[in-house]
């Protein structure tokens, strides 16, 4: 029986650091990542449904409204607006490669990209701490006055200038799950919540879109869940999660309980901006019930899924 894998690609399957994010550098990382996309669908036998970030897309989206709108005097767009263009940008370019790669192995499948909404509470405390700094930087005097213009919060971001911040609420559920599941069902490769998921709240039984950014891990394991995924598995730039990262006592995990990792985790072993929501989405499919939860190198998802490399979180 095929097992069900949701896949997480993280920011370099789809922006290499150091490039400038032209179109032909976006499409080329993209490109390489449907070959280990479709490796795994025909050579292990998966279904497979795929999220992404979009951070990079996202702020360079946000520049150009920037830019538009004190340059052109065009109307600048929401951030959930932006969130949705996005979605579109990234699943044209994914469906289209994985498609692509298909066709050149001769095989008929169909690929779609669900833009997709992620509920959130609107009573979340991430709302009232703002902490996920986005877009571009600024000096201090201009910060502040986009802040009381905007009803921005801003902060003084590493020593690298002034930014705004916005909440990052929980993911509760996707309003597109049931057809999701109905594509993943009828044997589409699906491409759903990207960049998290356009953050949408409830208001007077309506859905409102919000200016936030939701955690594309943590949206990708509510979309495993969802879709009753067997594997969840998260690549990104390093081979898995290792505790007392960057020390001389530095281990790398390789097969470990979730019991384990809940340990790890709650010692504080994991960065808040970086592995550790990772982490936190592995743990979280593994106590729903998932199989196995994997932290791999995107350029090691083959081996990954076969066991043989990556952090494995087991039950």
């Amino acid at each position: 029986m095929r097992k069900r894998v949701v896949i997480a690609l993280g920011g370099n399957a789809i922006l290499q650091r150091g490039q400038k994010g032209t179109y032909n550098e976006q499409m080329e990382n993209v490109k390489k990542t449907a070959k280990q996309i479709v490796d795994i669908i025909l050579d292990n036998e998966y279904e497979v449904v795929i999220t992404h970030g979009n951070g990079p897309q996202v702020g360079a989206l946000l520049l150009q409204q920037d830019a538009g709108e004190h340059v052109h005097g065009i109307p600048a767009q929401p951030m959930d607006v932006c969130g949705g263009m996005s979605q579109g940008q990234i699943g044209y370019m994914i469906q289209q490669a994985i498609k692509n790669e298909l066709r050149r192995r001769g095989i008929d499948k169909p690929v779609a990209t669900i833009v997709t909404q992620t509920l959130v509470d609107k009573n979340d405390p991430a709302f009232q701490h703002p902490s996920k700094p986005v877009g571009p930087f600024y000096d201090e005097e201009t910060a502040k006055k986009l802040a009381k213009e905007k009803g921005w919060v801003v902060i003084e971001d590493s020593g690298r200038g002034w930014r705004r911040v916005v909440p990052s609420p929980d993911p509760i559920s996707h309003i597109e799950a049931p057809i999701i599941q109905d594509l993943v069902d009828k044997g589409f490769i699906v491409i759903a919540s990207g960049g998290g998921g356009i953050p949408v709240i409830e208001e007077d039984g309506q859905l409102k879109g919000v200016e936030a950014v939701i955690d594309k891990d943590l949206a990708g394991e509510k979309l495993a869940e969802e879709v009753n995924a067997d594997i969840f598995m998260i690549l990104t730039d390093v081979n898995g999660a290792a505790i007392h990262y960057g020390k001389p006592e530095e281990k790398w995990l390789e097969k470990v309980t979730v019991n384990e990792m809940k340990k790890y985790y709650e010692e504080g072993h994991f960065k808040k901006g970086s592995m550790g929501p990772k982490v936190l989405a592995a743990i979280r499919f593994i106590e729903w019930g998932g199989e196995r939860a994997i932290i791999a190198a995107l350029d090691k998802a083959v081996e990954a899924l076969e066991g043989k490399t990556g952090t494995q979180v087991i039950k």
